[in-house]
Parts: structure tokens; C-alpha cells; sequence
């Protein structure tokens, strides 16, 4: 993707060239003290949540930056702040533990509406863990959600905005708070927020299942965990077909799916 306009820097008022940073998918990008990336419908929203939250020593994030004329999106671009840290996947319990701060601070807002307006296979793949919507997705995929299926049930949590993609969205810095950036806002309890996360870093970045064990208070872990799996793999399908499900892809999700199922039964 290619970076940043000059008429970009300039309705933000940067005079340094814009460099491309490393994550973000290759699409941020750093002028001076700012980062940039391409807005998306939801941008105005996140910035004028995150530009009047309160500071938090349990976290940090990072705050919008307008453009000179006064709006969060200048050429469809939106900007934030520098934040000092790196994402380090291996330190889950402390991405977990700033996200429950996070989650407290923002569970006051009310349903964002784009939240029912999307159409990608996220999306989807969020409503029908929650039995929202179907799909009919290839048979490798029906064989490997059976099992969540079956001990799938409804629950009772109170709903709030919340991080749906924690495990490399939280950078860390000496003597700092944990930073979350990159916020996909979902409208669901907390406690799915953390099961997708400790999905997550069990299937794709070798954590130890006692990871599960550690968060096992939070609300209806194990049908949370249920939840998370599904949602994971209902994006994989959709986004990827039947040619996602390679035997290292499906070796990632069997012992997540039936440890998840030991805590659902």
C-alpha cells in the first residue's frame, strides 16, 4: 500500500517524511511523532472515545490527533500519537490484565451503530458464533466446529464495546503501562474479549494451556471460550474457503477446541 499523500501531511500540519513502520499489516505509517494510517467508518467514532479517556496507570492508548481543520479524517487518513513500545505475544497475562482495565474504562458507551452494519467475514464470523446468523461452510470447517456446537449454550452477560484482537494489539515499553492500539470495536461481554485472546495465543503463539486455567473466573469462561474458537474459525472459512484448512492450520485449533470443550461440558 502506498503511504500517505504530501496533501495528508499537510492537513495535518507534518513536515517530516512519511516512513512505513513495521506491523500494522504494512499499513501505518510514521511522520515524525504521528502515525498514520487509512480511516474506515469507524475512525471519527474510536477518536472521540479515545481522545477524552481518562489517563489510567493500568494502560495507555493512543490519542487521536486532528487534522488542522478540526476533523479526525483528513483524505481518508486518520493520525494518533507515537506511542514508545513493542507487542511481545509471549506476555499474555499482561495483555489481559491492561485489557480488563481498558474494558472498565470504556464499558459506560453506548452501542456504536456501524457495530450492525458491517459486512466482512469478522463480522460474520462474530454473529454466527453467537447464533446470530449461519453460514454453510466447507465440510472441513463443519467437522471442526461440531464439537463447540454441541456444548454451545445460550448466556446472560451484559454486553459493552471491547478489544476484539488483543494478542498483538498491546505494546509494552520499561516503566510504562501497556498500550492498546489498533482497537476492533465488538459489542459483547468482556470476558469474550479475553477468551478470543487466550484462544488466540494457545493456537498461534504457543502458549500453555494453564493460560486458560489462569482467567478461568471470568463470566461463562468455558461457553466464552466456546465463542471465541467459533468465531475464529467461521473468519478462516469465510475469508479463506476450504484451501485455509491445511493440516497445520487444523493441528493449531484441535487441542484449543478440545480444551475449550472440557471447560464448556
Amino acid at each position: 500500500m502506498d503511504g500517505p499523500p504530501s496533501l495528508v501531511l499537510e492537513a495535518f500540519g507534518l513536515r517530516s517524511a512519511a516512513v512505513r513502520l513495521e506491523g500494522g499489516q504494512g499499513q501505518t505509517w510514521r511522520s515524525g511523532e504521528v502515525v498514520l494510517k487509512r480511516a474506515d467508518g469507524e475512525s471519527a467514532w474510536r477518536a472521540d472515545v479515545l481522545s477524552v479517556l481518562p489517563e489510567s496507570t493500568a494502560f495507555r492508548v493512543p490519542r487521536p490527533v486532528r487534522a488542522l481543520d478540526g476533523e479526525w479524517v483528513a483524505h481518508g487518513w486518520e493520525a494518533s500519537e507515537l506511542l514508545a513500545g513493542a507487542t511481545d505475544v509471549r506476555r499474555q497475562d499482561d495483555v489481559l490484565t491492561a485489557a480488563g482495565a481498558f474494558h472498565e474504562a470504556v464499558a459506560g458507551l453506548p452501542r456504536p451503530d456501524f457495530v450492525d452494519e458491517r459486512d466482512d467475514p469478522w463480522a460474520a464470523g462474530d454473529r454466527v458464533s453467537w447464533r446470530e446468523q449461519s453460514i454453510d461452510g466447507s465440510t472441513a470447517y463443519v467437522d471442526l466446529v461440531r464439537p463447540l456446537l454441541d456444548v454451545w449454550r445460550p448466556v446472560e452477560l451484559a454486553a459493552q464495546v471491547v478489544h476484539g484482537d488483543l494478542p498483538g494489539n498491546v505494546m509494552f515499553a520499561d516503566g510504562l503501562p501497556p498500550a492498546i492500539i489498533d482497537w476492533p470495536v465488538y459489542w459483547r461481554p468482556p470476558s469474550w474479549a479475553a477468551a478470543v485472546a487466550v484462544a488466540d495465543a494457545l493456537c498461534w503463539y504457543g502458549a500453555a494451556p494453564d493460560l486458560a486455567a489462569r482467567w478461568a473466573h471470568l463470566p461463562e469462561w468455558g461457553q466464552m471460550l466456546v465463542r471465541a474458537l467459533i468465531y475464529r474459525m467461521t473468519t478462516d472459512d469465510l475469508a479463506g474457503g476450504a484451501e485455509t484448512w491445511t493440516s497445520a492450520r487444523r493441528a493449531g485449533y484441535a487441542p484449543v477446541i478440545e480444551l475449550a470443550v472440557s471447560y464448556a461440558g
